[in-house]
């Protein structure tokens, strides 16, 4: 390992070179209190940023061990230092001059979700903290300005690596707050189960979000407030005693007026899957993490699914037990979308009749007496969602705007009314006896054997380079073929998608065998993050800066929509 002044005597010796000198930087540094790594050297001052790392050893750094005890604490104290670091840099950022990226300093952008990423890594066995960044290296043109790299280097990244990557000049009561509601959250998510429950929003939370741009909770929103009839009290470790609307395991429907938080209280248990940071409005909304949004995808890719439980008997004999499509329609894709989130371990549906396919959601009786079933393909996700409770434990929570036929099939029934939730179960179970109950009797289905194998691509195996570019939340691409993940609504940040494309690039090069199960692969690559951490898909210190873990479901939602993947 060089020290700092070798790295300063070099940049002395580069100054005012072309700007390919800057490679002779490369390699590890020790600066007083932490290492400084040079990972990748940008080509010109135009291209993507220079890779650096920081590494602070646990005893410098000093974070009390208490502080991550736990995973989830971990993973919170990771997030608030690339908040703190993030902070800094933004305002260190540029005040190095030069042309093209000369003098940025960037770290991942956090959102209101707390993630795992490639940001940040803290040791729970001996406290070191690694941080990951971007620089742009100081150019005139393209002639090496070694006297503002090293202002950068030697000035404001310290200053920026001190400021957030140390305790003992730190909010000390902050940082046990940020551990203390990762503690709590992550108590009322394992209470769940127990409770027979599948969410939980705590009474005050802030739902609305300040607008469609902007995740920042809206300012002057009604608080959530729970019905009665589904009040829940839990004592938490640190918070003590909380109150809100539990909802339980089953068939749940949210049913309102327009503009009254139907979807708004749906898209906050989307997000539930994930924590959020103190002051968001939803830190105590949680969702049983493994709860996924279904919602019609025309268009989409479906490779060997077996939809048959929803559609089968097609006019041209098209075999649903191993359904394959380039050009998926509303019914098609929706009924795939439910299969694969079975095969993804989806213990509770999200759905909205406004991104649903009508003709997937329901037939009304008038339609089932002008075409017979026998001329019908497709069955109803209404004939299913009891079974899929009953048989197979599978919740669902459905937002309704228009159509009541769900009434007869659900077990709680919540409006919002100027949002604030009533429970109108009772009243509105009454009101539809009055109507006839429009699902078919039918014999239950077998759930699929989700045997699916995906076959090596010699592409990937042949040593030659992959391109893989992200394309944030709407997707990656990789090679010439870009993955749509628009419609996969969870995806809270765009580095779980770049993450997404690192997965499968993983699974192509060291998984996919064509004996190994889809889920056994994806299994396979949620114990190498869980083991070995996110960065383990690329290699450990050339991982890029700017990933963030994705779920077990976001894995199977990318890889399912991989045109090129090979099914048997």
């Amino acid at each position: 390992m060089q020290t700092s002044s070798d790295l300063k005597t070099l940049l002395n010796k580069i100054d005012r070179r072309g700007y390919p000198a800057y490679k002779d930087t490369l390699g590890v540094y020790q600066f007083p209190g932490y290492t400084l790594s040079i990972d990748h050297v940008q080509g010109d001052p135009f291209a993507a940023p220079s890779k650096l790392s920081v590494c602070v050893r646990g005893k410098q750094a000093a974070f009390p061990a208490a502080l991550y005890r736990l995973p989830c604490q971990r993973i919170a104290l990771q997030d608030e230092l690339t908040r703190r670091f993030g902070r800094l840099a933004s305002q260190a950022s540029f005040q190095a001059k030069g042309s093209g990226h000369s003098g940025l300093i960037a770290v991942s952008r956090c959102g209101q979700e707390v993630l795992e990423r490639t940001a940040c890594s803290l040791s729970p066995e001996s406290g070191d903290i690694l941080l990951r960044l971007e620089v742009g290296f100081p150019a005139n043109g393209r002639t090496i300005n070694a006297r503002e790299l090293e202002k950068i280097l030697f000035d404001l990244l310290p200053r920026c690596v001190k400021g957030a990557l140390f305790y003992r000049d730190a909010d000390r009561a902050h940082f046990q707050a940020v551990a203390d509601l990762a503690e709590d959250q992550q108590y009322i998510r394992q209470k769940l189960p127990e409770l027979g429950l599948c969410a939980f929003v705590a009474d005050g939370s802030i739902l609305p979000r300040a607008s469609g741009v902007s995740a920042l909770p809206m300012k002057g929103a009604v608080p959530f407030q729970a019905p009665k009839e589904l009040s829940v009290t839990l004592q938490l470790p640190h918070r003590g005693a909380i109150s809100g609307m539990g909802i339980p395991r089953g068939i749940t429907l949210i049913v309102g007026g327009g503009y009254h938080g139907k979807s708004t209280l749906l898209k906050a248990l989307e997000l539930g899957v994930y924590p959020h940071i103190a002051g968001d409005g939803r830190e105590f909304v949680i969702t049983d993490d493994t709860a996924v949004k279904i919602r019609a995808e025309d268009g989409r890719s479906i490779q060997r699914t077996d939809i048959s439980m929803f559609i089968h008997d097609l006019p041209n004999g098209k075999d649903t037990s191993h359904f394959t499509t380039e050009d998926a329609s509303g019914s098609t894709s929706q009924a795939a979308n439910v299969v694969e989130s079975l095969e993804a371990g989806a213990s509770l549906l999200l759905m909205d009749e406004d991104t649903s396919a009508t003709n997937f959601m329901i037939r009304d009786q008038l339609m089932q007496r002008v075409v017979r079933r026998e001329m019908e393909p497709i069955t109803p996700f209404l004939d299913r969602i009891e079974e899929l409770y009953q048989q197979h434990g599978i919740s669902t929570i459905l937002v309704a705007g228009s159509s009541g036929a769900y009434f007869h099939a659900a077990d709680h029934i919540i409006q919002m009314d100027r949002y604030i939730p009533r429970d109108i179960t009772a009243f509105a179970k009454r009101e539809a006896q009055a109507f006839p109950d429009e699902r078919f009797p039918l014999s239950p289905a077998s759930m699929p054997d989700f045997a699916r194998c995906p076959k090596p691509s010699p592409e990937f195996r042949s040593g030659n380079r992959i391109k893989l570019k992200s394309l944030g939340r709407d997707g990656v691409s990789i090679q010439r073929e870009t993955i749509d993940l628009r419609y996969v609504e969870q995806l809270a940040d765009g580095e779980q998608s770049a993450a997404l494309g690192y997965c499968l690039l993983y699974a192509q090069k060291h998984l996919m065998d064509g004996r190994r199960t889809l889920r056994q692969i994806v299994e396979a690559l949620d114990w190498l993050m869980e083991t070995q951490g996110l960065a383990a898909l690329c290699g450990v210190r050339t991982a890029p800066p700017f990933l963030a873990r994705p779920r077990t479901q976001e894995i199977f939602a990318c890889l399912n929509r991989f045109r090129s993947l090979n099914l048997s």
